[in-house]
């Protein structure tokens, strides 16, 4: 005997939308954070506040990219969301160690 392939893509769909929970919620947080560390501005060189804040916000974005990676490559995930479901992560992550680099 062999599977009905359509109960096995019907499976692969359910899972995609489980899988979405997780990936969409750490996005929202990454993009809340990406954006905070963008628009907080410095008052002057003395301004080490927000110079603070500016860095714990680029390091909560890149950790949750490195989050959304890390459950993208568990291969049973892999297999079911493609690579460009990451890709807003990743982007963000790329502007926050952008930003990061560049000293706020």
């Amino acid at each position: 005997m062999t599977a009905d392939h359509s109960s096995v893509d019907d499976d692969r769909g359910c899972l995609r939308v489980v899988l979405a929970v997780p990936f969409l919620l750490m996005t929202l947080i990454e993009a809340y954070f990406c954006r905070l560390a963008l628009t907080i501005r410095p008052s002057g060189p003395w301004d080490d506040d927000a110079y603070a804040g500016i860095t714990l916000s680029c390091v909560i974005t890149l950790g949750m990219a490195a989050a959304v990676t890390a459950l993208w490559a568990v291969p049973s995930v892999r297999r079911v969301v493609p690579w460009w479901c990451i890709s807003p992560a990743l982007l963000m992550g790329i502007v926050a160690a952008v930003q990061w680099i560049n000293g706020g």
